[in-house]
């Protein structure tokens, strides 16, 4: 139960880049049942703007959208944004793409189709 208390504590801000609306309503509620703020986008370019107004502790990051490749943006959050934990969450899952979004600094990756129990244990190992 430690994980929820420090959750509770925190007020943690997650941030969702996904083009899918239904992941990004799927995740949100997901999210909300750990406490957590959320807020989506459904590109880089709102991701851009997003991150310039909050500062979220977890982004939820998929790779396909339409302005480009999230494992490619993972660098510019990592230098802007050091202390926001990136998971990527993608369809697209090849052992290339985990390869190159753990180099270039993400900090999981889940594959979609995900569980909940999945997000749920991966948030609280980031609170941890």
């Amino acid at each position: 139960m430690k994980n929820v208390n420090y959750l509770n504590e925190k007020n943690l801000k997650a941030l969702i880049i996904d083009d899918e609306t239904d992941i990004c309503y799927l995740l949100s509620r997901l999210l909300k049942h750990k406490n957590l703020e959320t807020a989506f986008v459904n590109s880089l370019t709102d991701a851009d703007k997003a991150l310039k107004k909050e500062y979220p502790e977890i982004i939820f990051l998929d790779n396909h959208l339409p302005d480009g490749l999230g494992i490619n943006y993972i660098p510019y959050i990592k230098k802007n944004y050091p202390n926001s934990k990136i998971i990527m969450i993608t369809a697209h899952d090849s052992i290339d793409d985990r390869t190159i979004a753990l180099e270039n600094g993400a900090d999981y990756f889940i594959g979609k189709p995900f569980t909940s129990d999945i997000i749920y244990k991966t948030v609280d190992e980031l609170s941890n």
